[in-house]
């Protein structure tokens, strides 16, 4: 599903499940694509709970540039892309993420957009070699719970527990969590099934 967004078209490939309790909007990092073994993980564990699961190839990634430009620009199209897939699902609650520069995405526009809740796969905590740089203010920002899934052998640093609503730290893992991702999807799907629940406090 081709999307138009104010900084070029984006690109969703969309899964969805048989009894829809929640829409989940992924994507992807500064140099990768929705077929990083973690988002695929992740696209099967949610699908099997009854989450709608869209990942998102955004602009400058259709365009073939290996990095995102402007936060602001990266920002705004992603604002317009999921009130695009909002009026596809009318009435399911919103669940975004993404891994790297993808979750820090989902962070910064979780209030603006309404997301019930922000899955962050590989959180960037730092520039490697740079702890100094920290970017926890922005999962404090997101307003909402947020899961962070992170390798302990990430070089992008692993967050506190404390600036996260549930931090999973993966042995052995790096910062591509490709080793068994499908331990990263079974963390999303077990989060978010208790999170999404009717009732349950959102």
């Amino acid at each position: 599903m081709e999307i138009v967004t104010p900084h070029g078209p984006a690109v969703a490939e969309i899964d969805e499940a048989g009894a829809a309790r929640f829409l989940l909007v992924l994507t992807h990092g500064s140099a990768g694509g929705v077929d990083a073994p973690d988002l695929l993980a992740v696209r099967d564990a949610v699908v099997g709970i009854g989450g709608v699961v869209a990942r998102v190839l955004q602009p400058f990634r259709l365009r073939g540039a290996r990095a995102p430009g402007s936060a602001v620009k990266q920002d705004e199209a992603w604002e317009a892309l999921v009130a695009e897939l909002r009026g596809r699902y009318p009435g399911l609650p919103l669940v975004q993420g993404g891994r790297s520069n993808g979750a820090r995405v989902a962070c910064r526009t979780a209030p603006r957009v309404e997301a019930e809740a922000v899955v962050a796969l590989a959180f960037p905590l730092h520039p490697p070699g740079r702890p100094e740089r920290s970017r926890a203010g922005e999962l404090r920002a997101a307003g909402v719970d947020v899961l962070v899934v992170s390798g302990d052998r990430d070089p992008f640093g692993v967050p506190e527990a404390a600036d996260a609503a549930r931090l999973v730290v993966l042995p052995g893992e790096g910062h591509d969590l490709k080793k068994t991702p499908a331990r990263v999807g079974e963390a999303v799907a077990e989060w978010l099934d208790v999170r999404m629940r009717p009732g349950s406090a959102r």
